[in-house]
């Protein structure tokens, strides 16, 4: 447990700051970052050492948006050691609070408006329990920040006898493209190296949330699970409506693809018991521009996949083989079916033409270019100036337009699925006890959990389930990971940016310590009160300090 006038600063600078609107992919992300960076400069030690705290550019970034990065150096001794804290101060958006969304960001006077509206049955429970606060941000994530925040400036008030060191970073963009986390991490580079600093672990005071209907158990998740979208490019053989035999229709394949894969266990990853939800569809669509009687030449279906410890060249080979199998059953099912018709119409039957094929895009690159040889590079280059040029192309569209253009190349026009990877990609981080580091967070973890004064049931598990920036701590190091990733998602490096060579460097563990609520990125979003301020601050502090011994 913590002081109790600590565990009410910290929530009255969550309700502050969640009044400070800061809705992802807008400008108003600045104003939270603003606040964060105010506060952090009232702190006495901040005040002595202004040249700790400062802001980090997001890269690239047309909003202009910033993060903020804070160092505290303990002045007790001369350990390297340095634990890495980050928090997240953008939000997702307040139109799913309807009529009442101009009260979504305060905690204040948001109740009195839910009570006047319709809300789900535990909902209205927690909201007259008093339990709970509620608005758009509080728990996902300024509460969270404000912990990190407080630690830090209780921290500093006993610098002296502070051995080893913590960097705190408030971050931007992360409920969109991580354009904070992904700027960040080179500057932790950076520090690391010009100041020799031995990082320990990285740790997150994001949500946490029931697992199941009545799930009252407090998680603390020590490692996170990753992510990878396989995409298909699919080629099937236009034909006149009237006669739809004589073509494939990609359309079919597409849904073939989406019933092997979509919702399937099959295909959820799993590690020391745990299991990541299966793929979900995140887009399926033909790509045919107007409206006519002839079918479809090419459609396209992606999916997002959780990892535990599939790597993306495992991945690929997993998913080649899935579409496979799918545009195998597409042909069986229309030889079975053109059998029927063929009897039933009189007709002469004939084994319809068409083959299963799938191929990765870089096996599909490489068969192109050693056609058409240094003329594909050039048309490549000039199809990414004009994408690149057009801002409301997003990575997704990009990388699918390269496809197209790679096959449109190819002298080979039978059907075929090609496979790819469309961004983003979160790398999953495993924290087991192969390394000092991991051991070590482990322990950590333990011994803050087991010295934790509490009434709640407090569990550990080994990754955090929902995507988040701790992926950026690390990349696969696994021979062949990265390649795969990199050769297999069209436009990686120009329209989609990771710092891997960074993120390999840092390759931390990483733990997620979070306050209790419900309904994140739901009108209902809510907070536990007494766990997320009183008990959550004190276990994220003794992991800390732990990790300094």
């Amino acid at each position: 447990m913590i002081d109790m006038k600590l565990g009410d600063k910290i929530r009255n600078f969550a309700i502050e700051l969640t009044k400070v609107g800061s809705i992802v992919g807008s400008r108003d992300e600045n104003d939270a970052t603003r606040k964060v960076m105010e506060r952090f400069e009232e702190m006495e030690y901040f005040r002595h050492h202004p040249d700790n705290l400062f802001y980090v550019d997001a890269v690239d970034d047309p909003l202009e948006r910033k993060s903020v990065v804070a160092v505290l150096k303990g002045e007790k001794g001369s350990s390297k050691k340095t634990v890495v804290l980050i928090g997240h101060t953008d939000t997702v958006g307040t139109s799913d609070y309807g009529e009442i969304e101009a009260y979504a960001t305060n905690p204040d006077s948001l109740p009195d408006k839910l009570a006047e509206v319709t809300i789900p049955a535990d909902a209205r429970k927690d909201l007259e329990s008093g339990k709970y606060l509620f608005g758009r941000g509080l728990f996902d994530m300024k509460s969270g920040v404000s912990i990190l925040m407080h630690i830090v400036e209780e921290l500093s008030l006993d610098i002296e006898n502070l051995e080893g060191n913590v960097i705190f970073s408030a971050v931007c963009d992360e409920e969109g493209g991580s354009a904070g986390m992904l700027s960040v991490v080179p500057k932790l580079v950076e520090i690391m190296e010009k100041e020799e600093l031995d990082y320990r672990a990285v740790i997150d005071t994001d949500y946490s949330a029931p697992r199941y209907e009545g799930d009252e158990t407090r998680y603390i998740y020590v490692g996170t699970v990753g992510k990878l979208m396989p995409s298909f490019y699919i080629v099937g053989s236009e034909t006149h409506a009237g006669d739809p035999y004589k073509g494939i229709d990609p359309n079919q394949i597409s849904s073939a693809i989406m019933e092997e894969m979509n919702l399937v266990m099959a295909y959820a990853d799993e590690a020391e018991g745990e299991v990541t939800v299966p793929p979900v569809s995140l887009r399926q669509q033909d790509l045919k521009t107007e409206y006519s009687v002839q079918t479809a030449k090419t459609s396209y279906v992606y999916f997002n996949f959780s990892t535990h410890t599939s790597t993306p060249d495992q991945m690929m080979e997993i998913v080649k083989e899935g579409a496979l199998r799918a545009f195998r059953k597409t042909i069986d099912r229309l030889k079975e079916e053109f059998s029927i018709y063929s009897g039933r119409s009189g007709f002469e039957h004939y084994e319809l033409p068409w083959k299963e094929r799938v191929l990765s895009y870089s096996e599909l690159y490489q068969k192109v270019k050693n056609e058409r040889g240094e003329e594909l590079d050039k048309a490549l280059s000039e199809l990414e100036a004009r994408l690149l040029a057009d801002r409301d192309v997003d990575e997704r569209e990009h990388s699918l337009r390269m496809v197209e253009m790679v096959h449109s190349m190819w002298s080979d026009k039978d059907p075929v699925v090609i496979a790819y990877y469309s961004p983003p990609y979160y790398p999953h981080i495993y924290v087991s006890e192969e390394t000092q580091k991991e051991r070590d967070l482990l322990a950590a973890v333990e011994e803050a959990q087991k010295n934790c004064e509490s009434n709640y049931k407090i569990k550990m598990r080994k990754f955090y389930p929902y995507i988040s920036d701790l992926s950026y701590a690390a990349a696969p190091r696994e021979e062949g990971a990265v390649e795969s990733l990199k050769d297999n998602m069209p436009g990686f490096g120009s329209k989609y940016k990771l710092p891997l060579e960074e993120m390999q460097k840092l390759n931390l563990p990483v733990v997620n310590i979070g306050p209790f609520g419900k309904d994140a990125h739901k009108f209902t979003e809510r907070i536990e009160v007494d766990y997320s301020y009183n008990v959550t601050p004190g276990l994220v502090r003794d992991t800390i300090l732990n990790l300094l011994k």
